[in-house]
């Protein structure tokens, strides 16, 4: 078992390809290796501004598009999970990834944000996913020593991945 991305596009303006999922695999790996994490699954879904903005409506109550969010498997739950996954013939439990989260995120506001910031939409996601792959670890950044912190991981993962400013 390994570190591994499941990955979805649900939008259809810009092309994801090959080259940028082989950059956000290499991304996870790096940061799965720096936090200690070496086994799971992620879930990483393309989407829009009005998906991400209904999303983030529904799960946090904020009326507008954001650039990425996260739901992490581990948080606590009053009801049991429902199973996603079915076993195959020859499988057994040992053989389901451990699922650590979704990260969803808008390459239309990934876009934005790359032209605003001065570098390429393929670096905002990379630093979208790894900011996301965080939240789904349990980081955050609700004052200044925890968003440092954040920043400084993710700056070195990317910086490691070929994708700096």
């Amino acid at each position: 078992m390994s570190l591994q991305l499941a990955w979805n596009n649900e939008q259809g303006e810009f092309n994801i390809d090959e080259s940028l999922i082989a950059l956000l695999e290499a991304a996870l790996q790096k940061a799965g290796e720096a936090e200690g994490i070496h086994e799971g699954e992620v879930a990483l879904t393309f989407v829009n501004n009005e998906t991400i903005h209904e999303l983030n409506k529904e799960y946090r109550g904020i009326d507008r598009p954001t650039d990425v969010l996260s739901f992490a498997m581990n948080e606590s739950v009053d009801e049991e999970p429902e199973i996603l996954y079915e076993l195959e013939e020859g499988q057994s439990l040992d053989d389901i990834p451990d699922v650590l989260g979704d990260i969803i995120i808008s390459v239309e506001r990934a876009k934005e944000q790359s032209e605003e910031y001065g570098h390429s939409l393929e670096r905002e996601i990379g630093f979208l996913f790894v900011h996301g792959f965080l939240h789904l670890l349990g980081y955050d950044h609700q004052d200044e020593a925890s968003e440092a912190e954040m920043m400084g991981k993710q700056e070195a993962v990317l910086s490691q991945v070929g994708l700096v400013r």
